[in-house]
């Protein structure tokens, strides 16, 4: 199973996106900018936040190489609880299909 001690820490996610594997489940974690809207009385407010983007595939192509509705993806906030939940996803990503992301580590 993935692990928060496999995950490098929050100063590198902001510098630039984690990329790993497990038994066949590729992974990446990368902070990303999106754009909030939040409504105050009459106005409408956009503000730019940061969260955190973690998409899985199947191995063996890296995450460029990958057809985009061949990567799972989900959104979570930018911080230690984020990367948690971030490992959790994939996890039971993991424990749901195992038979498949074990063939998928042999596919070269």
């Amino acid at each position: 199973m993935i692990e928060r001690k496999d995950i490098l820490s929050i100063p590198y996610l902001k510098k630039t996106s984690f990329t790993g594997s497990y038994e066949g489940l590729r992974f990446r974690f990368q902070a990303v900018k999106r754009e909030v809207s939040s409504k105050e009385g009459e106005e409408t407010d956009k503000k730019e936040c940061q969260v955190l983007e973690v998409a899985a595939w199947e191995a063996p192509y890296s995450f460029d190489k990958t057809l985009e509705e061949n990567i799972q993806k989900m959104e979570t906030d930018f911080s230690e609880e984020g990367i948690q939940k971030g490992i959790d996803w994939l996890n039971g990503l993991w424990e749901k299909e195992p038979k498949k992301w074990k063939e998928a580590k042999h596919n070269w």
